[in-house]
């Protein structure tokens, strides 16, 4: 699907599942937020249904920072990649497993067919993610899980 697609879709949906982060809320792994007004204007007159995967599944504000390892999301959803703390390498597949479940179960009950999601999460990464230590081609782990139940998935760095 191209961007002028995802972008349509966006302008049509009634209701819009968002990352947290980008409607402010203080929720990432470092504490803050990526609050955007591209988002918020693009979510103008719609209603909106704000997720945050990775402290849905209980992990704590602040956190340690988690990339992939071994694949991008689809990788770690199918088991051949995992989610781990980049200082540590403590395993986070299970609670990003689950972070994208709920995800997806908000979606399925509000009706949503159309994602913004922060761009280059390890969760909400919708071209980009961290795998292995730098930024590649892919999508995080609830971005996957949202394509594959056949949601659009827009970056939030599209609009």
């Amino acid at each position: 699907m191209t961007r002028e697609e995802r972008l349509a879709a966006l302008r049509e949906a009634p209701v819009v599942l968002v990352s947290a982060c980008l409607l402010g809320e203080a929720c990432r792994y470092d504490g803050k937020s990526k609050g955007s007004s591209p988002v918020m204007r693009a979510l103008e007159g719609k209603e909106v249904v704000p997720v945050c995967p990775e402290t849905g599944a209980g992990l704590g504000i602040p956190r340690p920072a988690v990339e992939l390892k071994g694949g991008a999301g689809a990788e770690v959803l199918a088991g051949r990649a995992r989610a781990a703390e980049v200082e540590s390498g403590k395993d986070r597949t299970e609670a990003f497993r689950q972070g994208a479940e709920l995800a997806l179960a908000a979606a399925r009950r509000f009706g949503v067919r159309v994602a913004v999601l922060k761009e280059r999460s390890p969760s909400c990464g919708t071209q980009g993610t961290h795998v292995d230590g730098m930024v590649v081609r892919g999508q995080g782990v609830t971005a996957a899980l949202l394509s594959q139940a056949g949601l659009i998935v827009v970056s939030d760095e599209e609009l």
